[in-house]
């Protein structure tokens, strides 16, 4: 019997119609910078999100078999310690705050937004 994974998830990608205006308001409202990537054949660009060595981080993408939108999976991006902040910088950023702060007993706390490019994303903190 195989033991249980290190993390549920290992990669995941927010769709979008503008990727530097997606990596502005991420860049915006997580003060991290992103780094771009290209990939694959044709080369497809990407903007990765940063995280630690073996951490599980994804990218922003533009692909046209991908189209943003609030209706599919939903992804939760850490903002530990930050979320306040974070949730601060989000209109300014061209984003709306779908559901304000919420605390999660025992879990920390998170809230969800709509980004520059339409797509529904958690943000989440442990603290």
């Amino acid at each position: 019997m195989k033991g249980q994974p290190k993390s549920g998830a290992v990669w995941f990608e927010i769709p979008c119609a503008d990727l530097d205006r997606a990596a502005r308001f991420y860049e915006t409202i997580l003060d991290r910078r992103m780094h771009r990537e290209e990939f694959g054949e044709p080369r497809d660009l990407m903007r990765v999100f940063p995280a630690a060595p073996g951490g599980v981080t994804g990218a922003l993408v533009k692909r046209p078999f991908r189209k943003p939108g609030g209706g599919g999976t939903m992804v939760y991006l850490n903002c530990d310690g930050e979320l306040d902040a974070v949730i601060g910088r989000v209109r300014d950023a061209g984003g709306l705050i779908l559901m304000p702060r919420t605390l999660i007993p025992g879990h920390g706390a998170f809230a969800c937004l709509k980004d520059s490019e339409g797509n529904h994303i958690g943000l989440h903190t442990s603290i």
